[in-house]
């Protein structure tokens, strides 16, 4: 059975399944598909013009072979296999690719990329790696560029009513993705971890309008299912993405219910709403650079070292308190610079708070995930309350 003959978590899973094939479909319907890296790309624009926005993911189930020519064994595994993939043609059905410097490693990923693998439009957003006012400036002005580049594919202006209402379309779908997290905080959760995984990245490759509706069936069935989920300890993960439900399984059979995830493909793309300005670009610059928080972003310094852990952390104090957190799984994907350096600060933060911390680097594969199980088993014993 298609996804279009699915509703709901059904259909979630379906999409997660056969993901390449469900954007390939859509192509197939005479869309326009733009591929995009990390949660920095503004992909308001692209719905503005009715792009469909896809976010490039990596597979833990595939070994990395040709990225090996181009991008050393030192990077990033995630943007090595991601570049893997492309190379591999798994994305040749997009029509454009936008890149960003989330990090050093997608940057060079995002070069390499245009470089060897040529779609009709290709963009690189150089985004400032701090938050303050000249940096939201600038910015804008990448946002600009961007625009006219993307007008330029697409024979058209982007109007302000055009932009507004993608961005209130976005909005929307945040929204919804806030209440299912809501949905997570009683005890047990009503929707697992591994459930939620297969939402965010089913959403993450069709266009906002579909994917609010699949939103809306998902919350609608969760809220009317009875609770299968069994109690255990409560769990937040920090860090790297996780983009495979291998993982968040191994993790939830191990005596965890995941409750909320501070990452990528989590709470930061979802957490803030873009607020309405008179140029709609400033409040999409000040969203992306401001309201999305990831450690590649350097924040104001506090006073001393406590008040600098508390301006940059203190939201997860908040999650840890809202959705009753026993303890933290700091994910680190192999070589992933921008969250193993945060390692020991978030680590000392979230002890302070009486939370214990679990840290593991892993290799972004599916084949040393059942190796993790009896760390994961034992920190589940340790925090149990």
């Amino acid at each position: 059975m298609s996804a279009d003959n699915k509703k709901g978590l059904a259909k979630a899973q379906e999409i997660y399944n056969n993901r390449g094939k469900y954007a390939r479909s859509l192509k197939e319907q005479g869309k326009k598909v733009f591929g995009y890296f990390c949660c920095y790309p503004p992909i308001e624009l692209l719905t503005a013009l009715d792009i469909i926005p896809v976010r490039i993911l990596g597979d833990m189930d595939q070994p990395v072979t040709l990225a090996d020519n181009y991008l050393p064994p030192v990077m990033c595994i995630f943007c090595r296999s991601a570049f893997d993939l492309g190379m591999k043609g798994k994305y040749d059905y997009f029509d454009g690719f936008v890149g960003a410097h989330a990090c050093d490693g997608a940057e060079r990923t995002s070069f390499i990329w245009t470089n060897y693998i040529k779609t009709p439009c290709n963009f690189h957003l150089d985004i400032p790696h701090t938050a303050h006012d000249a940096a939201v400036d600038f910015f804008r002005e990448q946002l600009e560029y961007f625009q006219k580049e993307l007008e330029k594919f697409a024979g058209r202006d982007i109007t302000p009513d055009e932009l507004r209402n993608a961005t209130m379309a976005h909005n929307r779908q945040r929204a919804l993705v806030r209440e299912i997290y809501s949905l997570r905080k009683p005890d047990p959760p009503l929707i697992s971890g591994t459930e939620m995984l297969t939402v965010l990245i089913a959403t993450m490759g069709m266009s906002v309008h579909e994917g609010n509706l699949l939103l809306e069936e998902v919350i609608q069935e969760i809220k009317q299912r009875e609770n299968v989920h069994e109690k255990k300890s409560r769990l937040m993960i920090w860090g790297s993405l996780i983009d495979n439900a291998a993982f968040t399984e191994l993790i939830e059979s191990s005596g965890l219910n995941i409750v909320i995830e501070d990452t990528a493909i989590g709470t930061r793309p979802f957490w803030h709403d873009i607020r309405d300005t008179e140029n709609p670009l400033q409040g999409i610059a000040e969203h992306y650079l401001k309201e999305v928080l990831c450690p590649r972003t350097f924040r104001d310094s506090g006073k001393n070292y406590e008040h600098d852990s508390e301006l940059r952390f203190g939201y997860l104090k908040d999650f840890a308190k809202h959705w009753k957190v026993n303890g933290v799984f700091a994910n680190i994907i192999r070589n992933c610079d921008i969250h193993g350096y945060e390692v020991p600060v978030i680590k000392d933060y979230l002890n302070g708070l009486g939370i214990p911390v679990l840290v593991i680097e892993q290799d972004y594969s599916t084949a040393s995930l059942e190796s993790l199980r009896t760390r994961f088993q034992a920190f589940a014993e340790t925090i149990s309350s």
